[in-house]
């Protein structure tokens, strides 16, 4: 359904931009306008002005005949986006750490049990899980209080190879992600910039490199 309130161009860009986060769309899978306009229930001209905002933050490319594609990252580019997104976070860890107040670390306290839960169930629910992780990690970068970052960060934390390293992961490293932000809750406690840029820094490789050997192909 078409929000009556919301422009077309922002329904059309939230839609497409849901249906390649959530995993529905494959690395490397053509677009057309057509699919585009029948998955966000507008018209081709409002899809336009969508594409264009999702090829700034690179979750479309178009190739050398300017046909449409789901972004597809070389090993190259996915260190690249790791990397980055580690320098950013854990400089948003470390000025969320002199800016946390009670209410907040007590909120961060239950989303991570949040997804505990989510991880010790029979089967780990990842989807439950990849919530949880968005909403503590955009916790954080509120309290860092930094409008560059709040632009900066969107288009590197939730492109899809994130969601895809989620369900990558076997569930003692989903359980090792919810060791890591009880440490980053310790660091917030102590005030200690430092700590929680560690841990942030450690937490975003620890990922990376779950990623790269998931990724390598099995004898």
């Amino acid at each position: 359904m078409v929000d009556p309130i919301m422009p077309a161009s922002e329904t059309a860009y939230q839609k497409i931009r849901t249906f390649i986060l959530q995993g529905e769309a494959i690395p490397g899978m053509q677009l057309t306008e057509e699919k585009l306009s029948e998955i966000s229930g507008v018209s081709r001209t409002p899809v336009r002005d969508a594409v264009r905002r999702l090829e700034n933050e690179m979750l479309v490319v178009r190739s050398a005949s300017k046909r449409l594609f789901v972004a597809d990252w070389s090993e190259g580019e996915v260190d690249e986006m790791f990397t980055l997104r580690a320098m950013l976070e854990a400089h948003a860890a470390a000025r969320a750490a002199s800016r946390i107040d009670d209410d907040t670390l007590e909120l961060l306290h239950k989303i991570n049990t949040e997804l505990k839960d989510a991880v010790n169930q029979s089967s780990p629910d990842v989807t439950s899980f990849l919530e949880a992780n968005r909403r503590f990690h955009d916790l954080i970068l509120e309290c860092a209080q930094s409008p560059r970052l709040n632009k900066l960060m969107p288009a590197l934390v939730e492109q899809p190879v994130v969601r895809q390293t989620a369900h990558q992961y076997t569930k003692t490293q989903l359980n090792q992600s919810a060791i890591d932000h009880d440490e980053l809750i310790a660091a917030f406690t102590a005030k200690d910039a430092d700590w929680a840029k560690s841990v942030m820094t450690s937490h975003i490789r620890r990922a990376f490199h779950s990623f790269s050997m998931a990724a390598v192909p099995k004898p």
